[in-house]
């Protein structure tokens, strides 16, 4: 797994160091020297991690990470600053600036190469959800950018059967979050799944093996999107590689710091929030694509895919598959007489009924204008008509009120009915008997529900 990182230090010798050592494992490594450069060159290559040193005059590492997490274009670039050994006060500086993670001087090959790699699949996540979302947008079923997220109001689970210790942690997020407290570890990966945000666990907890629980909620797909903070001795150094193989997002050192534990929560959730934005917006976009943005049913590109594979299915042995193509009658009468308006709300009132009279295997799709489709898989000829006459009565007896209308509309509707036939059928062949018997009905009179010839 490979990488384009941006190394950041005012020392050259520094940045040679880490662009050797990067290089040599084949990451594709940029380099600046001062923040002004960095910011510029992070703008420029958009790289998947920034290794950002604290210490430069100037503009130091905390002002570019605020920086850079302050610009939407560049607020997803994970950000890992580099301290002093001794450097709790810069750790709580920089998550509070922003900062995803930490490495201190000197800087330990393998925990480099362990938060590369742990980083890099967190980027690669949020950049296939940023494209999809980017192709919302041009497609237009995408509106609003992404504010600054939130790291407070989440509910933490904390695995851990130390007691004190727990209790502890939950006291202290208590005034920013809710904390549940979970010595189980079953019952710790229950709550996660049912109203999680975050899972705090003690890999040192004597009941359990902290590690273990963290790979179940990874492989259980309710909760792998979860983030998970390990509790871990800093001389754990095998485990907490480890862990951070395994996909937990962020190490809190052993003993507890509470401001430390504080600011990666709220580092946490803030990204936690962020790929939950690009999610919902993925699927809202992912909806609106096979949605009729005017009645809420499925739209004609939906409904040509779903019944494409019916009827290949009807085709092969399966079950036959009927269609009913409905068509409102006079319905450019009513958008001249009354608006497009009055006729938009006819079309509204009309979707409601469709879908509600019938049955829930059914597929209702707006076909396009006046016209709509119903798709009724496991359905006989016989089985098709009844829905449609039922359909067409409900129509007819029940009158359209709408509003600025002062009379109701009487309102009517012309259908045509086919189903498969023999292994050479085709969804368009179907769609086009269902298409001469609508033509049919209406030239009979309309109102009227007539079957296709064979």
């Amino acid at each position: 797994m490979t990488a384009r990182i941006l190394v950041v230090d005012d020392i050259e010798p520094n940045v040679r160091v880490l662009e050797a050592k990067l290089t040599a494992e084949y990451y594709d490594v940029s380099v600046a020297f001062d923040g002004p450069s960095a910011l510029l060159k992070a703008a420029a290559i958009s790289p998947d991690i920034i290794l950002l040193d604290v210490m430069m005059p100037g503009m130091d590492g905390f002002d570019v990470c605020r920086r850079l997490k302050a610009d939407p274009a560049t607020r997803h670039i994970p950000v890992v600053l580099v301290t002093a050994l001794d450097g709790r006060r810069d750790r709580l500086t920089g998550l509070d600036a922003g900062a995803d993670d930490f490495l201190t001087k000197p800087i330990d090959d393998v925990a480099l190469f362990s938060r590369v790699k742990s980083l890099t699949r967190m980027k690669i996540v949020i950049d296939e959800l940023r494209q999809r979302e980017a192709s919302g947008r041009r497609m237009g079923v995408i509106e609003g950018a992404a504010s600054k997220m939130s790291g407070i109001g989440g509910r933490i689970i904390i695995a851990d059967d130390n007691e004190a210790q727990a209790e502890r942690i939950a006291t202290e997020l208590a005034d920013e979050h809710r904390a549940f407290v979970e010595a189980d570890p079953d019952r710790a990966h229950t709550a996660t799944r049912s109203h999680g945000d975050l899972l705090i666990i003690n890999s040192a907890s004597k009941g359990f093996d902290g590690l273990r629980l963290a790979a179940h909620v990874r492989s259980d797909e309710a909760t792998r999107n979860i983030p998970i903070l390990a509790i871990l001795d800093p001389s754990e150094r095998g485990r907490m590689i480890k862990a951070l193989d395994m996909g937990v997002n962020d190490i809190l050192p052993r003993p507890v710091d509470v401001e430390e534990l504080g600011a990666r929560v709220r580092t946490l959730l803030r990204q936690k929030r962020y790929c939950d934005f690009l999610r919902n917006n993925l699927d809202q976009s992912l909806e609106l694509a096979v949605t009729d943005p005017l009645t809420g049913l499925h739209n004609r590109r939906y409904m040509s895919g779903q019944l494409a594979a019916l009827v290949r299915r009807a085709a092969h042995g399966g079950e036959v598959v009927s269609a009913l193509l409905v068509d409102i009658d006079h319905f450019k009468r009513i958008n001249d007489t009354f608006g497009h308006a009055v006729g938009d709300e006819v079309l509204r009132e009309f979707s409601v009924r469709l879908a509600s009279n019938v049955r829930a295997i059914d597929l209702a799709c707006r076909y396009g204008g006046e016209e709509f489709v119903v798709i009724m898989p496991d359905t006989d000829m016989a089985g098709a008509r009844r829905v449609a006459e039922r359909l067409r009565n409900h129509i007819a007896d029940s009158l359209f009120k709408v509003t600025g209308v002062e009379d109701m509309l009487a309102v009517t509707i012309s259908v045509g009915v086919a189903s498969t036939h023999g292994p050479d059928d085709t969804a368009a062949d179907l769609l086009k008997r269902a298409d001469d018997a609508v033509y049919e009905a209406k030239a009979s009179g309309r109102n009227l529900v007539i079957s296709s010839a064979a």
